[in-house]
């Protein structure tokens, strides 16, 4: 008994969501009908139309109204019921339906690393009116995620904050060992949870054993984790057991927080319903958030745009000007993993920080190897090869067959793909009664990861050093040494071999991820009444602790969005991501280029989106690519919604043209995905030449100001770009002036596709906007013949009546 639960938690560790078996066709089932905007009606009216169009596929009004689960009624328009697979069809084909699908379980995707990307902290803790020393002063994010631990020091209700923002329609809300009125204050204005789609599909959440709370509090840690580093308050002091010791802090130090708990913990992982998700969209949209930071997503392949929680949740946060942040996923390094793909939404990849834990070890005949770990004390074992062991010489429970030979010995694992994971590895070495473990893993995937069982983390050539010295030895030892903390030494950023990957798998000629920011051993607030690891057989307390993956990184990049909001209050969630985009980096701190974890390669768009993210310049971009509400029309059209349904999901404007081109409508312009305004440029299928536009929007101080382009085609693809330069003129008056340019891209060579990068960069002397430039050109059959594509340039013109491609 004891080892299937041991199986349990291994297959269990990372919080890894699985499917959950469907029930045949005739059985209900949660799903979503997304109805596009509530057309201004109040939450009441909105809700009883709701009931009339769910009591269309019921025979009885109260059938309905037993049916229903959710009323989305205030930031957009749908709800979430039990409805069979007839049912659900039937409504899917309704007037006034955008779409019907089934509600999914989602996965749930620091003292140093502020940093190391330049937010110093003498800048955040000083009171200025300086534009980069302005830290989210009442901008309110909302963190969805597993709750909150109110009592943390990240969350106390610092002298400096003023009264909660006038803007703030938001509450908190009392539940199990949660009492709004000592866990709410000026810095945590809000506090929910949402619970019905989770027990509609999992059953009734058990609080009896003490594993999750019903409330707003967060049981396992990774929304507490995730809210402190996005807006954490100044915290000194702070340190994992003593390692990483220093001052914690959030992105955004003095912005509000407000907390959205759609994630639980059951059977030992943590789950989140689309239904429950898409509910606490719709309240944080009409609280009055201005970002939105969601570590979560599903594993692709997934359904067309959308058609999740997560993209419905962030079209509507775009037209209401809140910026919406999500995780990539932890699937790397496969490509075409990355999730939270649609264009409204802001992506974000993990990289590391120039921080590192060496672990002395050393070995019986005095030969020294430098590991990872968070080792706290030193430890003097014997020392054994997983050979002797296990059966297969693999650290798994299925092959332990003499715990006698691992007891209170150090044991030697090797990583296997797919089978044995350091935790898993530690885990069986416990059940062996092992004192602990060296992993040895690949180059790229060495971490410091922690384990609840002492783990010294190596790459497979110090492991194949070690297993020479115990083959050698008729007595083999080690001493290993405690943790140090080092910072400088290591080179940075370089992408998390965990990371996923682009190309989108559901929208290709959209950049995603759109950035990388640090996700990697990442120092931030934790419950005390959780472990380290969550894992029950860790009976430690912490009340900071060390996490990694993409939720790690995706706060990272919130923070940033709440600072620049802050400075400038009135620019679109299109004009944030820009910003960031455009002055993201590709290099470490050793000027080469980033390296892709988890691969022998340098790191590309597809690995880091943009680059990794730089504060300071964003908060300064100079120029920035915006995109309104038509420019999201359009592409609508191009995803092949109709007019009618385009007129219910965007907000009714007089003004706005809803229309979708006639198709053919002569001469080839470049496709609809190609031309919405987004910071990069992304073209899946070139076949012959195609010319995309890009407008640009001046946001610097000058007014009068010039642009010069620099082009770096991508290999095997010419780029040229008319105009060559943009001005800018203060006779325009108070900025915001906008110029549009056009690149011509034509195939340099005979492929049947591989991507190639490049880059397209206009500078003042002063900013660098940098867009990238993905190419991958498909103009050879598998028969070797070229494909004959007709020029793509025929009828785009310039905004002075000039053929672009021509010019260009």
């Amino acid at each position: 008994m004891a080892v299937f639960l041991l199986l349990l938690v291994v297959f269990s560790l990372t919080f890894a969501i699985y499917p959950i078996q469907t029930t045949p066709a005739s059985h209900a089932e949660v799903h979503i009908v997304y109805l596009g905007h509530n057309n201004g009606l109040s939450p009441s009216l909105t809700t009883h139309s709701h009931l009339q169009l769910l009591s269309r596929v019921f025979t009885k009004p109260d059938e309905a109204r037993e049916a229903i689960l959710y009323s989305y009624s205030c930031g957009f328009s749908g709800f979430a019921a039990l409805l069979n697979s007839t049912q659900a069809a039937t409504l899917s084909g309704t007037e006034g339906v955008v779409s019907v699908f089934r509600s999914r379980m989602l996965e749930i995707h620091t003292t140093r690393s502020w940093d190391f990307m330049g937010l110093r902290l003498h800048m955040q803790m000083e009171q200025s009116s300086e534009r980069h020393l302005k830290f989210g002063d009442d901008v309110i994010v909302g963190v969805l995620d597993t709750g909150v631990w109110p009592e943390s020091e990240s969350f106390r209700d610092a002298p400096h904050y003023g009264p909660i923002p006038s803007s703030w329609k938001g509450t908190c809300v009392k539940g199990e060992e949660f009492d709004q009125a000592t866990a709410c204050n000026h810095k945590l204005i809000g506090a929910r949870y949402y619970l019905t789609g989770f027990e509609h599909e999992l059953g009734p959440l058990n609080t009896s054993d003490g594993s999750e709370y019903r409330s707003p509090r967060d049981r396992v840690g990774h929304g507490t984790h995730t809210a402190s580093t996005a807006v954490g308050s100044v915290a000194p002091n702070a340190s994992y057991f003593g390692l990483g010791r220093g001052t914690a802090r959030g992105g955004a130090p003095r912005a509000r927080l407000a907390v959205y708990k759609v994630c639980w913990y059951k059977d030992l992982t943590g789950r989140c319903s689309d239904a429950d998700i898409l509910a606490a969209f719709d309240d944080a949209l009409c609280d009055g958030v201005h970002v939105v930071s969601a570590s979560l997503g599903s594993p692709p392949p997934l359904m067309p745009l959308l058609s999740t929680s997560t993209e419905i949740g962030a079209f509507h946060a775009m037209q209401r000007g809140v910026v919406a942040v999500f995780s990539a996923g932890n699937d790397g390094p496969d490509a075409s993993m990355v999730q939270n793909v649609s264009p409204w939404g802001l992506t974000v990849a993990a990289s590391t920080i120039d921080r590192r834990f060496p672990t002395v070890i050393t070995l019986g005949n005095n030969a020294s190897i430098v590991g990872e770990s968070f080792l706290v004390k030193a430890m003097n074992n014997d020392l054994v090869d997983s050979g002797s062991v296990f059966a297969d010489g693999t650290c798994t429970f299925d092959q332990l067959i003499n715990s006698t030979a691992a007891s209170g010995k150090i044991v030697l694992c090797f990583a296997t793909v797919g089978t044995v994971s350091s935790d898993g590895a530690a885990l069986a070495v416990y059940a062996g009664k092992g004192a602990g473990v060296i992993f040895a893993d690949t180059i790229s995937r060495k971490s410091s990861q922690d384990s609840f069982w002492p783990t010294v983390h190596v790459d497979l050539y110090q492991g194949t050093q070690i297993l020479y010295y115990i083959l050698d030895s008729s007595n083999p030892t080690v001493h290993i040494s405690p943790s140090k903390t080092v910072v400088g030494e290591t080179p940075a950023p370089a992408v998390a071999y965990f990371s996923s990957r682009g190309p989108s798998s559901i929208s290709p000629k959209i950049l995603k991820p759109d950035v990388t920011a640090p996700g990697v051993n990442i120092l931030a607030a934790w419950p005390p009444k959780s472990s380290p690891t969550v894992i029950p057989l860790d009976k430690r307390s912490t009340e900071w602790n060390f996490d990694s993956g993409t939720s790690m990184s995706c706060p990272h990049v919130s923070g940033i969005a709440a600072v620049i909001k802050s400075v400038h209050p009135t620019w679109s969630p299109a004009a944030v991501k820009s910003a960031l985009m455009t002055t993201a980096y590709m290099y470490d701190d050793t000027s080469d280029m980033m390296q892709a974890g988890g691969t022998l390669k340098a790191a590309d768009a597809f690995d880091v989106g943009a680059g990794h993210v730089d504060p300071l310049r964003a908060l300064d971009p100079g120029l920035v690519y915006d995109a309104g509400a038509r420019d999201h029309v359009l592409f609508l059209c191009s995803l092949g919604y109709t007019e009618a349904a385009i007129r219910n999901m965007v907000l009714p404007c007089p003004a706005l043209d809803t229309s979708c081109p006639a198709a053919g409508g002569g001469g080839a312009s470049a496709p609809a995905h190609a031309d919405l305004n987004y910071p990069a440029i992304v073209l899946p299928d070139l076949g012959g030449t195609v010319t995309v536009k890009r407008t640009v929007t001046n946001v610097g101080a000058n007014r009068d100001a010039v642009y010069r382009v620099s082009v770096a085609s991508p290999q095997g693809a010419r780029a040229e770009v008319w105009p060559r330069e943009l001005a800018f003129s203060s006779r325009h008056g108070g900025g915001g002036e906008q110029a549009s340019y056009y690149v011509t891209v034509t195939p340099a060579k005979l492929s049947r596709g591989r991507f190639d990068f490049g880059e397209v960069v206009w500078s003042d002397g002063f900013h660098r906007v940098r867009t990238p430039l993905v190419v991958r050109v498909t103009n050879l059959l598998d028969d070797g013949v070229q494909v004959q594509t007709a020029n793509a340039t025929g009828d785009v013109h310039g905004a002075d009546g000039s053929q672009a491609a021509a010019a260009a």
